[in-house]
């Protein structure tokens, strides 16, 4: 296979993947950039948050048209995601400045640990969702979420890892929506944080369009099979299989 076409297969791979159990495109495709395709780190997260911003688009239309979305949440976690976002991107960039190619090193190790870390909420999130059920938010929540969209715009930002499924975990903290209003308010959230984190990772050169457009033509039918085939596979015991891969991937990348 040529390595368009390995692109191309990848791409739809993490899409099928995306549709069938809902996990986030971050968390699945990096890992498949850097050890499948060997991207340069830095290289792998631009193009990784460009990537999942076109992949939310349509899901953010969706619950915007629905009404499932909280657009003072969003505001409220843009405020503090853009500029957490910046600074995470900045810091990378004087990382490279400093260290030159062992900023790649550095990626590989805070992903290693994103990777162990939200596989392991997600195992536990039921149990988390009904412990912290019926909690009201209040006007202190409010405001904390700008410091949630501070420290996951900043994980985005060197990572490209965390725009969805650390900021529900953070947000679980502090409401106790209906599941359909929490997925709607965060997807939009992170179109426009991964739509930043792109912006500045464009800037830095840190994306490449070519790979990002490869992706992107195997994502989209994989997105569509994959939400079909979600009620005639168990999805369940898929998202367990996964959460282990990750798990033990995140384990290579932190001490290999």
């Amino acid at each position: 296979m040529d390595l368009l076409g390995l692109k191309i297969t990848i791409g739809f791979l993490v899409g099928t993947l995306i549709g069938l159990t809902g996990l986030g495109g971050g968390v699945l495709l990096l890992p498949m950039l850097i050890f499948g395709l060997h991207v340069p780190a830095i290289t792998a997260v631009g193009s990784d948050a460009l990537f999942n911003f076109f992949t939310k688009i349509p899901a953010s239309i969706m619950h915007l048209r629905k009404g499932t979305v909280r657009r003072k949440v969003v505001l409220a976690m843009a405020v503090g995601s853009i500029p957490g976002s910046y600074l995470g991107v900045t810091f990378l960039q004087h990382l490279r400045h400093v260290y030159g190619t062992g900023v790649n090193d550095f990626i590989k190790s805070a992903v290693g640990l994103l990777l162990v870390l939200i596989p392991t909420l997600l195992m536990f999130q039921g149990r988390i969702e009904n412990h912290l059920a019926g909690r009201q938010p209040t006007l202190k929540s409010f405001a904390g979420m700008s410091v949630i969209g501070l420290v996951g715009g900043f994980l985005v930002g060197i990572t490209s890892v965390g725009s969805g499924s650390i900021i529900m975990m953070m947000l679980l903290l502090f409401y106790s929506f209906a599941p359909k209003i929490m997925v709607g308010t965060d997807i939009v959230h992170a179109v426009i944080l991964t739509g930043v984190t792109s912006i500045l990772h464009w800037k830095a050169g840190n994306v490449d369009p070519h790979l990002v457009g490869s992706l992107l033509i195997g994502s989209i039918p994989g997105g569509i099979i994959g939400s079909h085939l979600s009620t005639r596979v168990p999805v369940l015991w898929l998202r367990r299989i996964l959460c282990t891969v990750l798990l033990m991937t995140g384990a290579r990348m932190l001490w290999a």
